[in-house]
């Protein structure tokens, strides 16, 4: 009688709805991040936020680069380095320099900073009146490469040739996010949606048992964060977006973007505005996004199409119309 009970009680629990959604918000790597998860009542979430917020400081102090004491500023500055953190990121970033054949390269830094968008602050673009020297382009093309970079399967990472930097900005986010999800699922949470600085990774259902919706941002210089352009239903995947419409500067009628093809030592200007790629892993979505919209629609659909467990939306502005892809 008593197991029948025990038995009745249980489904009882199971379908009255006794899970509710809990929200964190915060700071972190000079942005921002929201997570939400789907869990009982009755669990106990007192501490995750501490140990996500303890995670992501980890991250930054290992790859920040406006950390002067941060271990990517360190290894800058000197040869060989090798914490599981800076490794792990150095992997992916390896695959994703060969995949794209340059097109993502995490030792554009020194372009970054010629062209003048090393800040964070968009209103600096606005007060450039000129673009780079062709030399200065041409002469720091010769010192940049993911290929002078050796990452060794024993556990170090080490620069062929000393001048070389590393700047993983444009990965760093999406590993961030992979990091987090994995200290929520340490605490026993299989639904869960973690966005750090619009990059995402969506982990089972949302409350009412669908999947989770993530907005993609309208691709337009001129729009907000909240403007939407569409909606990605995704559950167990990572999302991550690239664009070319927040950062730039104009000079006599002509846009700059602040995404540099580290291969002419120049911005983009083959069309593409926005590139959203859907993956296991935010780290790998976050630099195949930007190594997409490098590579341009027709060589970068290509390259998608050629892998595995990846999906993309494409956008292009083609005759002042955006064509999705």
């Amino acid at each position: 009688m008593k197991k029948i009970i025990l038995i009745i009680l249980v489904v009882l629990f199971a379908g009255c709805g006794l899970k509710k959604e809990f929200e964190f918000t915060g700071q972190t790597m000079g942005t921002t991040y929201h997570i939400k998860i789907i869990t009982w009542y009755f669990k106990n979430l007192d501490d995750m936020k501490t140990q996500i917020e303890e995670r992501l400081d980890e991250i930054n102090r290992s790859m920040s680069t406006f950390m002067p004491d941060s271990e990517i500023s360190r290894f800058n500055l000197m040869n060989e380095t090798g914490s599981n953190d800076f490794l792990e990121v150095a992997h992916v970033a390896k695959k994703i320099h060969e995949i794209t054949k340059g097109a993502w390269d995490g030792t554009v830094m020194p372009l970054v900073e010629l062209w003048g968008f090393a800040g964070s602050d968009s209103d600096i673009y606005e007060m450039r009146t000129d673009i780079p020297d062709e030399k200065k382009i041409r002469k720091i093309l010769t010192e940049i490469g993911f290929d002078k970079i050796e990452v060794s399967e024993q556990g170090y990472l080490k620069k062929q040739q000393a001048f070389v930097s590393i700047d993983f900005a444009s990965i760093a986010k999406g590993y961030a996010v992979d990091q987090t999800a994995n200290v929520i699922r340490e605490k026993g949470v299989d639904d869960f949606l973690v966005e750090i600085g619009g990059e995402v990774y969506a982990s089972g259902y949302r409350l009412d048992g669908r999947n989770w919706r993530v907005g993609v941002n309208l691709p337009k210089k001129d729009s907000s964060q909240d403007m939407v352009y569409e909606v990605v239903d995704i559950t167990n995947k990572a999302l991550a977006t690239s664009g070319d419409y927040r950062n730039f500067f104009e000079v006599n009628g002509k846009y700059y973007s602040h995404i540099l093809d580290p291969r002419t030592g120049y911005p983009v200007t083959n069309g593409v505005v926005s590139v959203s790629i859907i993956a296991d892993t935010c780290v790998f979505a976050d630099g195949l996004a930007t190594g997409i919209l490098v590579m341009g629609q027709s060589k970068g659909m290509e390259l998608i199409n050629s892998l595995e467990g990846v999906e993309c939306l494409l956008v292009a502005n083609e005759e002042g119309k955006m064509t999705n892809y």
